[in-house]
C-alpha cells in the first residue's frame, strides 16, 4: 500500500489557452512555498517526489525538493490532459466543453491517458507526493470513486488530495481544498 498525495500546482503565469507551458506567477510561488512548508511539517520521513514535466508543476515541486535536498522524478502520466490541437484558443475551448461532460464521451487518446494515470497511481509501491494538474487530479479521484464526470471537484492551487492504493484499488482518503477555479 502507498499513500499518494496529489498536489495541484501553484497559480500559473498564464492560462491553458494563453501559453503552452507557463511557469508560476508571484502568487503561485508564494503558494508553492506555503504548501512546501505544510508538507515539510507533515512528514517526518521524506516520501518520493514526482512531478508532471510541465513548468508550473515542476516549479511547485522544486520548493519542497529544496527543503529536503531531494530529487524530483518526472512522470509524464500525471501531466495535463492531452489536447486534440496545439492551437491555444481551440485547446481552451475544447477543454471548457470537455470539462462539462464525462470521460466516456471523449476520444480514445484521452481514455488511454486517463487509464495510464490510474494505472500509474495503482502501481506506486511507496508513499509519494506528486505535483500535478486540475484535470489529472479529477481523473484520479474519478478512477478511485468510479465517477465518470470530468469535474468532480475544483482543487485549489497547491491543494493536496490524498489517495491510497491498498488492495489493488484507489481510494480517496481526503480531497484537497476546493476553490472556485476558472479553467482557461
Amino acid at each position: 500500500m502507498a499513500i499518494v498525495q496529489l498536489v495541484r500546482h501553484g497559480k500559473a503565469a498564464a492560462g491553458f489557452g494563453a501559453h503552452p507551458d507557463p511557469g508560476l506567477d508571484d502568487l503561485g510561488r508564494a503558494q508553492a512555498a506555503a504548501v512546501a512548508n505544510m508538507l515539510n511539517d507533515q512528514h517526518t520521513s521524506h516520501p518520493r517526489l514526482l512531478s508532471s514535466p510541465l513548468a508550473r508543476a515542476y516549479e511547485t515541486a522544486q520548493t519542497l525538493a529544496d527543503h529536503w535536498d531531494a530529487p524530483i522524478g518526472i512522470e509524464s502520466r500525471v501531466a495535463e490532459i492531452p489536447s486534440p490541437t496545439t492551437d491555444l484558443q481551440a485547446r481552451a475551448q475544447w477543454l471548457s466543453t470537455a470539462m462539462a461532460g464525462n470521460w466516456s464521451a471523449l476520444d480514445d487518446s484521452v481514455q488511454h491517458w486517463r487509464q495510464a494515470l490510474a494505472n500509474f497511481l495503482l502501481g506506486c509501491d511507496s508513499d509519494c507526493i506528486i505535483f500535478s494538474h486540475y484535470v489529472a487530479i479529477n481523473a484520479a479521484v474519478g478512477a478511485a470513486t468510479g465517477d465518470d464526470r470530468m469535474r468532480i471537484f475544483s482543487p485549489d492551487n497547491c491543494s493536496v488530495t490524498t489517495l491510497d492504493n491498498a488492495g489493488g484499488s484507489l481510494r480517496v482518503v481526503e480531497l484537497g481544498k476546493v476553490a472556485d477555479t476558472h479553467i482557461n
